[in-house]
């Protein structure tokens, strides 16, 4: 037989609400994983979140593009080579409708190179990690995103446009 608790349980609505403690907690980074690789992109959600992130994942550039819209993210970590809008076509249309936010790319493909010299000659620089990216590694590049300033004025247009990169 267990002991009786003595305490007097209460309604919350009459429990007194200034007693509340309410803690001054620094808001987590907001990181959108894109992948079109699922286990990809929820294995990296995963790790960030794990790490202090809050994450939002998403498997495609147009899904992306409206998660960003609706809760703009500090950092998006996305794939270049995706089915429909490719990675560096994402970074692009983030950097022109949330100049705030940072764009780290990474990708398994060497067919990037074309793309990225595409971006380069329309005036914006982006750096690309490559598939696999050890986890540490990836925290590390991500941390130096987000402490870092790294968006700067391209040579090629107005100040308007920023140009990212991941150093």
């Amino acid at each position: 037989m267990s002991p009786k608790s003595n305490f007097q349980v209460v309604p919350i609505s009459e429990a007194p609400k200034t007693d509340v403690v309410v803690y001054d907690k620094k808001p987590q980074p907001l990181v959108l994983v894109v992948d079109d690789e699922r286990v990809i992109a929820d294995t990296l959600s995963m790790i960030l979140s794990n790490s202090g992130f809050t994450t939002m994942t998403a498997y495609d550039g147009t899904s992306a593009l409206e998660l960003a819209n609706a809760a703009p993210p500090d950092l998006i970590i996305t794939d270049v080579m995706m089915p429909g809008m490719t990675g560096i076509e994402l970074a692009i249309t983030i950097s022109q409708t949330i100049p705030t936010c940072k764009i780290l790319l990474f990708s398994g493909q060497a067919a990037t190179v074309d793309l990225l010299e595409q971006a380069r000659d329309a005036g914006y620089n982006f750096t690309t990690l490559t598939k696999p990216v050890h986890p540490t590694d990836m925290l590390r590049r991500i941390s130096e995103c987000l402490t870092i300033a790294n968006v700067t004025a391209p040579a090629k247009h107005s100040s308007a446009t920023p140009t990212f990169a991941a150093n």
